[in-house]
């Protein structure tokens, strides 16, 4: 069965004057009830993530300062708006959910978060509308535990991970491979294991030829026990942020060649949503569903 982390935590309002699209993290699962795609017994609702889990990745400075909501003005520019305690619980109750989902990975080969993917959040402080590093905490959750020994992320998000790749960047166990606009944000790039930026209108032929030559031998080479995907649709060409030129059915490929890889070579996969700016939100929604119709076709 197709697991599914969600929280009512992720609907997290605003303050007032910022504007980001959060509604996507209602209506994606309104969507996929609806359709039929899953039904409840699919969703699940994590808890928080502790202290001594977090300490494995982010730094006890930080996590203080941010349950205290004690972040400096610049520190709160950096994540992009203003921080309180719903956000902390929402950033907390998601890579919780990240970590839950590697257990129903391991038993049902994928599962997926409604949220997260929030990968430019590094040890010491976060950027980019990401407070905690997911799929990294999550990572590491595995490791410590000795679930996994060698572990691939592959960040197709439009955005270079960075502070995943800042996190695991001396660490042989975790190979970061992200494929990503060269000349959108971050300015200053992270180094991963590999770095693929591509060009401003990027489209799908390019995309996914490049894609499907190095997956394989990215996972070949690493030869990982366990799979991190962020998933972000902000590749779209109607983003706003993206710059890139994919077509909705080119960016349902590339989750497809993702999760074919992974089911045809045994290896458990956890996906988070990551970024999607489109102006409409109906492009967005319609195509982080895809990724959860993909995953039900592939694996179910």
């Amino acid at each position: 069965m197709l697991k599914i982390a969600f929280s009512p935590t992720y609907k997290y309002e605003l303050p007032e004057g910022h504007r980001f699209p959060m509604a996507k993290y209602e209506l994606l699962p309104e969507q996929l009830l609806y359709e039929g795609t899953v039904n409840d017994d699919h969703f699940f609702h994590p808890g928080l993530l502790d202290e001594a889990t977090a300490m494995l990745t982010h730094t006890k400075g930080y996590w203080d300062k941010l349950n205290l909501v004690l972040l400096t003005p610049s520190e709160e520019r950096a994540i992009g708006f203003p921080i309180n305690e719903k956000f902390v619980l929402r950033g907390r109750h998601i890579s919780q959910g990240t970590i839950d989902c590697t257990r129903y990975a391991r038993e049902y080969g994928v599962s997926m978060n409604i949220a997260g993917g929030t990968h430019h959040a590094f040890a010491d402080h976060g950027e980019g509308y990401c407070c905690f590093n997911d799929q990294a905490v999550a990572a590491n959750f595995l490791l410590n535990s000795g679930l996994a020994q060698r572990i691939l992320v592959v960040d197709l998000d439009v955005h270079q991970g960075n502070g995943t790749a800042a996190i695991f960047q001396n660490d042989p166990r975790v190979f970061t491979f992200s494929m990503h606009g060269e000349r959108n944000y971050p300015l200053r790039k992270e180094t991963s294991d590999l770095d693929i930026g591509l060009p401003d209108g990027t489209d799908d032929a390019f995309y996914l030829g490049i894609l499907r030559d190095t997956l394989p031998r990215v996972a070949e080479k690493h030869r990982p026990d366990f799979v991190f995907y962020q998933s972000g649709v902000d590749v779209l060409e109607s983003d706003k942020l993206g710059r890139l030129s994919l077509s909705r059915e080119g960016c349902r490929e590339r989750d497809r060649v993702v999760l074919k890889y992974c089911k045809n070579n045994g290896l458990p996969l956890v996906i988070s949503m990551g970024g999607g700016y489109s102006p409409r939100m109906s492009d967005i929604v319609e195509a982080h569903a895809n990724t959860f119709r993909s995953a039900q076709e592939i694996f179910f």
